[in-house]
């Protein structure tokens, strides 16, 4: 079984291509209602990094896992650096294989999105890691594959705690009058967190910074603080087609 957790498509998109390759099964874990037990399973985490840590929703599922699995593997999303992400993983879910693969990043609430070539280069340098990477699961290899770029205790530890602490705020979050009402924000956030009021999203406090809100908005409608209104929007089926879906 293969689990993942997304917020624009790039952790689904590899999961699914994980699971064609290996013969596996593919499950989300938000709003997973019954998690079967591990008992001689192959079980994958795919997930994305956030500031070089666990996503709390990863961390929180993982949890409740139960039984006693055959093998164990995690393969996490990045910009570029996954940073100790794997080890704090590895802590509460012992992993017999773990990788990195860079995608395109889709923080617009920090920088503007890539440029269509690095882009397509990172989606191209993906889909030849995931035949590596399948292989290596089909045989049930002991791998560990994982880019945590410099100083990763420090970015790790103390810049993600700073992004745990404030950068998760939802304050900044705002709409302008091009929204029109459709409820996809509210409907794609995993945290929960967005109510449609009078036919415009509101947010509560708990907030994952997914980024599915701002970045799958159809009208741009969502902003982050005034720097993200001149900010180009990502998801990934903008660029792999219904195959990123």
């Amino acid at each position: 079984m293969i689990y993942y957790f997304t917020g624009t498509g790039n952790s689904r998109w590899l999961a699914q291509r994980l699971a064609e390759k290996t013969g596996d099964k593919v499950l989300n874990i938000i709003g997973l209602q019954e998690i079967p037990p591990m008992d001689a399973q192959t079980v994958g985490i795919v997930f994305p990094i956030y500031a070089w840590g666990v996503p709390e929703p990863v961390t929180a599922f993982v949890k409740h896992l139960r039984g006693k699995p055959a093998y164990t593997f995690a393969v996490c999303t990045c910009g570029d650096e996954a940073g100790n992400a794997m080890d704090e993983l590895h802590a509460i879910f012992p992993l017999d294989s773990a990788w990195s693969v860079a995608m395109p990043s889709n923080y617009v609430m920090g920088a503007d999105v890539e440029s269509n070539e690095s882009i397509s280069a990172k989606i191209s340098n993906a889909r030849e890691k995931m035949d590596e990477i399948a292989e290596h699961i089909r045989n049930r290899q002991s791998v560990h594959d994982v880019n945590k770029g410099k100083m990763p205790w420090v970015k790790s530890t103390l810049f993600n705690f700073g992004f745990n602490k404030a950068a998760r705020s939802t304050k900044p979050f705002y709409v302008t009058q091009a929204c029109n009402s459709c409820g996809l924000c509210a409907r794609n956030c995993p945290a929960k967190t967005i109510t449609m009021v009078d036919g415009k999203p509101q947010w509560n406090k708990k907030c994952y910074q997914c980024t599915a809100c701002i970045n799958l908005c159809p009208t741009r409608a969502i902003q982050y603080r005034k720097a993200t209104e001149k900010r180009g929007r990502y998801r990934l089926s903008d660029h792999v087609g219904t195959e990123g879906e």
